[in-house]
C-alpha cells in the first residue's frame, strides 16, 4: 500500500538537499560584531544537517494495522488546519502546534525506515539525531544541543528524528545528589519546552519505551508499535532481499524460509541473506549459485549469535536441515 506518489532517490535529493551555504534560523543568527555566545550558537547549528529521506512508504513491509496507524498520523499532520481551526479543536488543545510520534518495538523491525518513509511521504527532508550527538560531558551543553537540533529542523523545515529516544526522554531524577543529576533534569525540561513550542513533526524511535518519562508520553500524539514480522511479512522480506539477480534464487523455497524464521526481525533476515551471498560470492565463478542450504546455514548462524550475544530475549524456532 502506498500513501502517495513514490519519489525517486534522484528527485528526492534534488528536492530536499540542504545547501552548505544555507543560513541558520534568525533566532540564532549572529548580530554585527559577533560575540562569543553567537559564535557558539553558529557552531551548534552546524552540528546538525538535514538530508533527503532514503526510504519511502513503498519500501516498507508492514502489517496492515501498522500502515493504517501511520496513515492516520499523516492525516493529523496534513489536516491540522481543518481539525484545529475549522473544527475548533484548538480550544481543547491550544498548545497542539507540533506533531510528535513514537515508533517503538524490538530491534531491527524498521523503526528508522518508518521515520524516513513518513518524511518522504510528507515531502520533507529529515534531520536525524542520535543520543551521542545530544549528550555532552560538559554540564550545560546538552540542553544547548537539544535547542540547536530543534532550531536547525525549523530552519530547514525538516522532520526531526531522535533515535535511541529512551536515552533522551528517560525519567527525570528525583534524588538529585550531584551536578550531573541536575543536568539530566534540566535537559529533560528543555526537551519538554522545545516539544511544546516546535511547529513541526518530531519522530522518536526506541527499543525501550518503558523507560520514557510520563510527561513525554502525554505529549506524544501517537505511539506506534512496530512488531516482529508475521509469516506473510517475512515471506515478502525474504523475497525482496534475495531478489531475482542472485544466481540460483529461482530455486529457493521462500515459503519454507518464511515459516521457519519465526522470531526473526527484518534486520536479522537481511543479515542472513547477506551472509549467504558473501559465502556464494567467495566460490569459483561456475559455482556461484545460492541454494536453500546456504540460506539455512546463514540463518542458523544469525540465530545462534542473537541468542548467545546480548540479551537474547527473542524466541527462535530451529531451522531444519533439508534432505
Amino acid at each position: 500500500m502506498s500513501f502517495g506518489k513514490k519519489i525517486s532517490p534522484e528527485e528526492s535529493l534534488s528536492r530536499y538537499k540542504v545547501a552548505d551555504s544555507q543560513k541558520p534560523s534568525r533566532e540564532l543568527d549572529a548580530p554585527a560584531g559577533q560575540t562569543k555566545d553567537s559564535d557558539q550558537a553558529l557552531k551548534l547549528l552546524e552540528r546538525f544537517e538535514s538530508r533527503a529521506p532514503r526510504y519511502h512508504m513503498d519500501d516498507l513491509i508492514l502489517p496492515a494495522g501498522v500502515r493504517q496507524e501511520i496513515k492516520t498520523l499523516k492525516s493529523r499532520i496534513e489536516n491540522h488546519a481543518l481539525i484545529y481551526h475549522e473544527w475548533g479543536f484548538q480550544k481543547i488543545d491550544p498548545v497542539g502546534v507540533s506533531v510528535a510520534v513514537n515508533y517503538y518495538g524490538p530491534p531491527g523491525t524498521g523503526k528508522t525506515m518508518c521515520a524516513e518513509a513518513l518524511a518522504a511521504d510528507l515531502g520533507l527532508p529529515i534531520l536525524e539525531v542520535n543520543y551521542a550527538e545530544i549528550e555532552s560531558k560538559y554540564v550545560g551543553e546538552t540542553p544547548k544541543n537539544i535547542v540547536s537540533a530543534f532550531a536547525q529542523a525549523k530552519s530547514s523545515k525538516a522532520l526531526l528524528f531522535f533515535d535511541e529516544a529512551d536515552s533522551i526522554l528517560g525519567r527525570r531524577l528525583t534524588n538529585v545528589t550531584q551536578s550531573s543529576d541536575h543536568g539530566v533534569n534540566v535537559s529533560r525540561s528543555v526537551m519538554l519546552k522545545q516539544l511544546d513550542s516546535f511547529e513541526g513533526v518530531v519522530v522518536f524511535a526506541t527499543n525501550l519505551a518503558k523507560n520514557f518519562d510520563g510527561a513525554f508520553v502525554r505529549r506524544i500524539l501517537q505511539h506506534v508499535y512496530i512488531p516482529l514480522p508475521d509469516e506473510a511479512c517475512r515471506l515478502e522480506l525474504w523475497k525482496r532481499m534475495i531478489g531475482v539477480n542472485v544466481p540460483g534464487s529461482g530455486s529457493i523455497n521462500l515459503s519454507l524460509l518464511a515459516k521457519e524464521s519465526e522470531g526473526f526481525s527484518g534486520g536479522l533476515i537481511k543479515n542472513a541473506v547477506l551472509l549467504a551471498m558473501c559465502e556464494v560470492a567467495s566460490r569459483e565463478k561456475d559455482k556461484q549459485l545460492i541454494s536453500q542450504q546456504d540460506l539455512i546455514r546463514s540463518a542458523q548462524c544469525v540465530r545462534r549469535a542473537s541468542q548467545e550475544v546480548g540479551p537474547g530475549q527473542t524466541v527462535w524456532t530451529e531451522f531444519k536441515e533439508l534432505p
